[in-house]
């Protein structure tokens, strides 16, 4: 007798629906994974760059920030980026449930149990899925990075740490006060 799994594909994965309370569902080589629901640390630095951004794409009429969508990165990976955006040119990849084509930006807020999988999975499957640019924003060292896909490859095009005030690819006119972003207990 042979036992084998079968994998998920985006599609099926997209039918289930809302995600259980307290957990985030993405479908990662087509196998479902679970993380907690982010902390309000995770919650303060999204809302607050969130903010930031929204008010720049908004005044210069670029495109459109979402924020933890499911987006299709293949037949059988749906990720969900903590921010993710989409210039004017490229919102006909937005769909009804998913986003159906890789962003422009995509950032990911580190959490206590995604360190891992934001600097290395995640860092590989965008980089491969063709995003252009990804941020990682670690609140526990207050630091930002930026990377942009050139010839297939992530390269690093900007950091900041603390409070420092940076500017970062895509948007390189916009000043992000890092201090803004930090949860002060």
């Amino acid at each position: 007798m042979t036992l084998g799994t079968i994998k998920m594909t985006a599609g099926q994965f997209l039918q289930m629906g809302a995600d259980p309370p307290g957990v985030r569902l993405e479908l990662v080589d087509g196998e479902v994974m679970v993380s907690p629901s982010p902390e309000p640390q995770h919650s303060f630095i999204d809302r607050r760059l969130s903010k930031i951004l929204s008010v720049y794409i908004d005044e210069h009429n670029l495109g459109a920030l979402f924020g933890d969508v499911d987006t299709i990165f293949g037949e059988y990976d749906v990720r969900r980026p903590d921010l993710i955006y989409f210039s004017k040119s490229r919102l006909h990849l937005v769909g009804e449930k998913a986003m159906e084509g890789p962003p422009d930006l995509c950032v990911e807020i580190i959490s206590p149990s995604s360190g891992v999988i934001d600097r290395k999975q995640k860092f590989k499957q965008y980089e491969k899925g063709k995003v252009a640019q990804y941020w990682i924003v670690d609140p526990d060292s207050k630091t930002i990075e930026a990377y942009k896909l050139v010839s297939g490859k992530y390269r690093a095009t900007g950091q900041g740490k603390n409070n420092e005030v940076v500017k970062l690819p895509p948007f390189p006119d916009l000043e992000i006060p890092l201090s803004q972003l930090w949860w002060r207990r």
